[in-house]
C-alpha cells in the first residue's frame, strides 16, 4: 500500500489526507525506510542537499506564559531565571556570524512589554550594524501585536518562528490554562505574513491523546496557511511540569517511538509541503545522538546549532534531558559540522538559506 502512495509522490502527484495518514502510520522498517528515502527525493529535488545552519541564541527564560508540558514555564519555580543584556545577546550573534553561520535564531520566553520590546528592537539594529547587515535573523519571541511584529521587522528582522503546537481545538485546551488562546495564535501567525516575515509554525508530536488523524490535520493547517518554514519536534516531558508529573521518564522503547514519529512527521510534512524549509528539531538528539543527522535524511534542510553561553542553557530546559547543555559554542559547530558533512550533505556556510517557499510566494 505505502509504495503505491510512494509511488504518486515520485510522480509529483498530490496526496490525499487518508494517504498521508497511511504514511504516518507505517510501522515497518522496510516501509519506513522507503518512506524516508522518497521524502529525501523530493527534498533533494525542491530545497537540495544542503544543511543551513541558525544558530540559536536563547536569551530569556522569563515567560508570561503557562503551558503545561513546558519547563519554563511562568508557574515552575524550580527554574532560575534569567535574562541576558544587551551586549551579551549581540555578541552571541556576532561570534555565530565569525564563524560562518548565515544566520541566528533570537529566542526566549514570552513577554509583550514595552522595555522587553525595546531591548529586542535595539538588539537586532546593533546586530544588523556589527555584521554590516550580512548575518540573517530570525526570531521565534511568542505572540505579540502587529506593531511590535512590524517594529521588529523594520529594525531588521526578516524571518518568524511562531509555534502553534496542535491546531486540535481540544488537544489545544487540555495543554494550556484557560486564557490561552488558539485562536490567537492563529491570528498571529497571519499578522506575521502581513508585516512582511518569512512565517514559520510547526507542532508537537506524541502529545497524549494526539491521533494521527490531528497529525494529518497539522500538515494540512501549515499548507493552507502557506506557511514558508517549519520547527517541530517530539513531545518530551519535563519533570516539573502539570504534564510532566504524570508521566513518567521514557523507556528505551517509548523514546525509539517518539523519535520515528517525529522522523515520519518531517517525511510527510516535506513531500506535501516540498519546497519550504524544515528544521532538525534538538529534541531528536534528546532521543537519539544521531537525531538530527536522521531529520536531515527524513527531509530536514535546517540545523539550529545553540549558541547561548553555557552558563545559561541549563536554565533553558523546555524538556528534560535537552542535549550539548556543557558543549561550547566553537564545540557544537565542530561536531555538528563533521556529523553532517559525514552524510553527505554539504552545510550552506554564510547563507541565509532563505526559504524558497518564500521567493516562489513572493514573486506570485
Amino acid at each position: 500500500m505505502s509504495h503505491n502512495i510512494l509511488d504518486k509522490v515520485d510522480r509529483d502527484d498530490e496526496l490525499t489526507p487518508a494517504e498521508m495518514k497511511a504514511l504516518l502510520d507505517i510501522s515497518d522498517p522496510a516501509e519506513l525506510q522507503a518512506l524516508y528515502d522518497c521524502a529525501y527525493r523530493v527534498k533533494a529535488r525542491y530545497v537540495g542537499k544542503v544543511a543551513y545552519f541558525r544558530g540559536i541564541i536563547e536569551c530569556s527564560n522569563i515567560c508570561v506564559k503557562d503551558c503545561y508540558y513546558c519547563g519554563i514555564r511562568k508557574s515552575n519555580t524550580q527554574v532560575e531565571r534569567f535574562m541576558m543584556d544587551e551586549e551579551e545577546i549581540v555578541r552571541e550573534a556576532v561570534w555565530a556570524f565569525e564563524n560562518e553561520y548565515g544566520s541566528a535564531v533570537i529566542q526566549s520566553g514570552e513577554r509583550q512589554d514595552s522595555a522587553y520590546i525595546d531591548l529586542i528592537e535595539r538588539v537586532i539594529k546593533r546586530i544588523k550594524e556589527r555584521t554590516d547587515g550580512k548575518l540573517g535573523i530570525t526570531l521565534s519571541l511568542g505572540e505579540q501585536t502587529e506593531e511590535t511584529y512590524r517594529r521588529w521587522r523594520e529594525a531588521g528582522a526578516h524571518r518568524y518562528l511562531l509555534r502553534i503546537e496542535t491546531t486540535s481545538p481540544e488537544l489545544y485546551r487540555r495543554f494550556h490554562p484557560a486564557d490561552h488562546s488558539l485562536e490567537v495564535r492563529k491570528n498571529c501567525l497571519a499578522l506575521l505574513k502581513k508585516t512582511g516575515y518569512q512565517v514559520g509554525t510547526g507542532v508537537m508530536m506524541g502529545l497524549p491523546g494526539q491521533t494521527s488523524e490531528d497529525l494529518v490535520n497539522d500538515i494540512l493547517f501549515m499548507k493552507e496557511i502557506d506557511v514558508d518554514m517549519i520547527g517541530m519536534g517530539p513531545y518530551i516531558p519535563h519533570r516539573d511540569t502539570p504534564m510532566g508529573k504524570k508521566i513518567p521518564p521514557y523507556t528505551d522503547g517509548q523514546r525509539q517511538a517518539a523519535l520515528i514519529l517525529g522522523l515520519k512527521m518531517i517525511a510527510v510534512t516535506r513531500i506535501t509541503l516540498k519546497d519550504v524549509n524544515i528544521a532538525a528539531a534538538t529534541a531528536l538528539q534528546a532521543l537519539e545522538h544521531t537525531g538530527r543527522e536522521m531529520g536531515l535524511q527524513c527531509g530536514a534542510n535546517v540545523i539550529m546549532p545553540n549558541v547561548t553561553e553555557t552558563d545559561y542553557r541549563p536554565n533553558y530546559r523546555l524538556y528534560d534531558n535537552k542535549p550539548c547543555l556543557d558543549e561550547n559554542s566553537s564545540m557544537c559547530r565542530g561536531c555538528l559540522t563533521h556529523r553532517i558533512q559525514g552524510i553527505g550533505e554539504t552545510i550552506g556556510f554564510n547563507e541565509w538559506g532563505d526559504s524558497r517557499h518564500y521567493a516562489k510566494r513572493m514573486r506570485s
